[in-house]
Parts: C-alpha cells; structure tokens; sequence
C-alpha cells in the first residue's frame, strides 16, 4: 500500500488528458469574480524531474507531453495547460511536469483557495515544500477522500474537487464512488473531476454503474484510449468522469480529443470518447 510514485508516470497520455481537463474547468470557474476552492485529493509531489531516474526508466512522457508541448499547431483549447508547461521549461528544454497541483497554482487566482492531501511519505514533503510561500494554500499529510467530508462545503460556496487516486487497490474503485456521494450530498453544485484508468474495462463498467445508481446527475465522461482493451497487464486508456462540468467542457474536449488523439497515436489504434453517463 502506499507504493505508487507518479514520478514513473508523469507527462503520459492519461496526464495530458486530465490536466487539460483540469485546466479548461478551472479557466471556466474564474470567468465568474467570486473565489473558489481548489481540492486535490492525492495531489503527489506536485513536480517532477523528467530526467529523473524514474521518468528516464519508463519513458512515458515521451509518449505524451513530448510529442505535443512544442508543435506549432497545438489547438486553443490547450493553451492554459501549455502555459503551464512552458512556465516550468522556460528554456525550451523539457526537464519538469507539473503536476495538478502546480497547475492549479499557476491557474488560479489570489483570492481562490487551495487545498491539498498527500499521504505517500516521500512525496507529501516535496509536495508541502513546493507550497511553503503560498499563502492560498494548505497542504496535509491526510486520507483524501475524508476530506471530501471535513473540506466541504467550501466557504464560497464554489469549488472544484479533483480526485486522482492511484487504485492500487480494487477497493479505490468503490471507495471514489462512496466519496463522491459523501461530497456530492454536502456540496451538490461542486464540481468533481474523478481520473480513471483502463486496465480491465469491467472495473470502469461496474464504476460508471455505481455513480449512475448513485442518483446523482449531470455526469460526463471523457476518454483516450492508445489500445484497444485488453486483459493483458498495463493501461490502454484514461479518462475523467466530471460531475457538473462548466457548460463548453463537453464542447471544448470534442474538439480537442481528436487532434490529441492523431498526435499521441499516429498507428490510429484506440478510440476516443465525449459522451454523457447521467443527463443534467
């Protein structure tokens, strides 16, 4: 328990996929002046080195970040997580990705909240370093989906949770649902953005079953598959499953997936997916 580093991982296909999810919620959320609370459940290290040992060992970002951070055809929809990127490369050499946290910070405003939960023990204090000096933000060493209870509502009435939990084991899968209804039934207007992989589809299935039993509405789900499915170990696909998306999400990542989808898979294998679980 508790062995997953995201530092094998960082830049892959699925972290291209959620962090321009990540990014078009929170640039939507401040069209509006009123602050809002970011909440990151299992927020990692926050940054990592892609010269690092465990990046150079499984190679992933090469796969995802690498392919697309320079072209000079990169659709709008792209630009704030882009932006993101370049802050942290601003020599034009590729050395560090940021995680959703970093992200969430570079994108959000002085008066928005962040907060932040890690409980891997060599990442939490990397992670609580990053944010020492920034007054918006608290960062705990805590179990994340409690603090879908403790955390919520937020002050402003407006938020936007993200959970990306590692499912190391098959109780996450049940575990994000019973969280997203505990926060859900304390902040119904929230919006949730919850990560999965495609390792064995019946796990996604029997997930997309449990929140549509769930009663709650207004869910869609973005996908990006590099393989078909497969029962062979390793991941094929990721996605997001957002709850109260801002109303050009479904819109933004049709047009969007596309154009990733020919970049980061130029064999054409796969598929990719905007469709809605729940109607609102």
């Amino acid at each position: 328990m508790l062995s997953y580093r995201h530092s094998f991982h960082a830049g892959n296909h699925a972290d291209v996929v959620k962090h321009t999810v990540q990014s078009l919620i929170i640039t939507a959320l401040k069209e509006k002046e009123k602050p809002f609370l970011y909440l990151d459940t299992h927020a990692g290290a926050g940054r990592y080195q892609l010269k690092s040992e465990h990046a150079e060992r499984t190679g992933e970002y090469l796969e995802g970040i690498a392919k697309i951070w320079q072209r000079d055809d990169i659709p709008a929809e792209l630009d704030p997580y882009m932006h993101v990127v370049r802050t942290y490369n601003p020599n034009g050499q590729l050395r560090y990705y940021p995680g959703s946290p970093l992200i969430a910070r570079q994108l959000l405003r002085e008066q928005d909240k962040i907060h932040l939960t890690e409980l891997h023990s060599s990442d939490f204090p990397l992670l609580r370093n990053e944010f020492q000096k920034d007054s918006r933000a608290r960062v705990i060493k805590a179990d994340g989906y409690q603090q879908l209870r403790s955390q919520l509502p937020p002050l402003s009435r407006r938020g936007f949770i993200l959970i990306d939990p590692p499912y190391e084991l098959k109780t996450d899968y049940q575990a994000v649902v019973e969280g997203i209804k505990e926060g859900h039934k304390r902040f119904a207007t929230g919006t949730y953005a919850l990560w999965y992989p495609v390792v064995l589809r019946q796990h996604i299935k029997r997930l997309l079953k449990d929140l549509e039993a769930s009663g709650i509405r207004n869910i869609l789900q973005i996908e990006l598959a590099v393989l078909p499915d497969s029962d062979r170990h390793g991941m094929t696909a990721s996605g997001m499953i957002v709850i109260n998306p801002p109303w050009k999400l479904e819109a933004q990542m049709k047009s969007v997936l596309p154009w990733l989808h020919q970049v980061l898979v130029p064999a054409g294998t796969g598929h990719t997916r905007v469709e809605w679980v729940v109607p609102e």
